[in-house]
């Protein structure tokens, strides 16, 4: 069940079972990126046909060292020219390669099985909220003058209406005549946000108040 269709040489029948296999399985790939995680249309496109082309590249070295040499340096060029993604979309490109590297030896079962198990995985993970924070965790942003001592400024507001809070960053702007401060804050459940924003702006001078989701950076 686990055992190759490739044997010492590649057939027609061979080639073209394995491209259709990696193709569909990368479209299998595409769609559960796509229910999981934000993209665009043209990386749910590309993660649907990466597959086929890994295939194609591990078929066309199949043994030759000196193919595999050039293979590896073509696709480090790709990946020194591509821009970084967030690991949710890189884990779905070492997905789909994985099932290239699998079609492209062959192994079409194996290649078939993790695929449908790594997508209900991740389909279940999904649905589950894994790793999701149950926090109302949020960033502020709150631009003040710079005759403002920033330090305690807005503890008294911050208390009212966060459970807790912290000064991630403080940094000049505006040719130095401004302090722009990003805090981390948990809200206090069923809070206005509307008064919190308008309470603030009473005490940094009507100057800029952003709420914003916290967008943690995820590591590459």
């Amino acid at each position: 069940m686990f055992s190759s269709i490739i044997q010492d040489e590649i057939t027609a029948q061979g080639f073209f079972v394995c491209l259709g296999m990696a193709f569909i399985l990368g479209l299998i790939v595409a769609l559960t990126h796509q229910k999981t995680a934000r993209s665009s249309s043209n990386f749910i496109t590309t993660l649907a046909v990466l597959p086929m082309l890994v295939a194609m590249a591990i078929m066309l070295v199949n043994g030759n060292l000196g193919a595999g040499v050039a293979t590896m340096g073509v696709f480090s060029l790709v990946r020194f020219r591509s821009i970084a993604g967030n690991s949710r979309s890189i884990l779905s490109v070492f997905f789909a390669m994985a099932i290239g590297l699998a079609c492209g030896t062959g192994y079409i079962a194996f290649a078939g099985i993790f695929t449908v198990i790594t997508a209900v995985l991740l389909l279940v993970l999904k649905m589950t909220k894994f790793g999701e924070s149950n926090t109302q965790e949020k960033k502020l942003t709150i631009l003040v003058p710079e005759d403002l001592d920033y330090t305690m400024a807005f503890d008294g507001i911050l208390g009212k209406y966060t459970k807790n809070w912290t000064l991630i960053k403080a940094k000049t702007t505006n040719m130095g005549s401004l302090f722009e401060l990003d805090y981390l804050v948990d809200l206090k459940d069923g809070v206005n946000e509307k008064a919190m924003i308008d309470t603030i702006r009473e005490r940094n001078g009507n100057l800029k108040v952003a709420l914003s989701h916290n967008m943690i950076e995820e590591e590459l």
